[in-house]
C-alpha cells in the first residue's frame, strides 16, 4: 500500500501549512511507514499519513507529483 505523509522539515517548530511537505512511502501500515522514516536520516515533524485508495492513488499519478521515496 502507498501512504502519503505530510510532514514539516523543521521539528521543533509549530506546524505551519505553507511548510508543510509531502512524500509518498510504500508499507503494509501507518506503524511501518512512521518506523521507515525515523529509521532514516530524516528528522521529520510527522503531520499526518493517510492511506492513498485507487482512486487518490491514480489523482496523484495524474497530476505528476507521485515519487516513491525510498527509505
Amino acid at each position: 500500500m502507498i501512504f502519503k505523509v505530510l510532514y514539516q522539515e523543521l521539528p521543533n517548530e509549530v506546524p505551519i501549512r505553507e511548510r508543510t511537505k509531502s512524500l509518498y512511502v510504500e508499507a503494509e501500515t501507518i506503524r511501518e511507514v512512521r518506523k521507515k522514516i525515523s529509521d532514516s536520516d530524516h528528522n521529520y515533524n510527522i503531520e499526518f499519513v493517510q492511506p492513498l485508495d485507487e482512486a487518490h492513488l491514480q489523482y496523484e499519478k495524474d497530476t505528476g507529483k507521485l515519487e516513491l521515496e525510498n527509505l
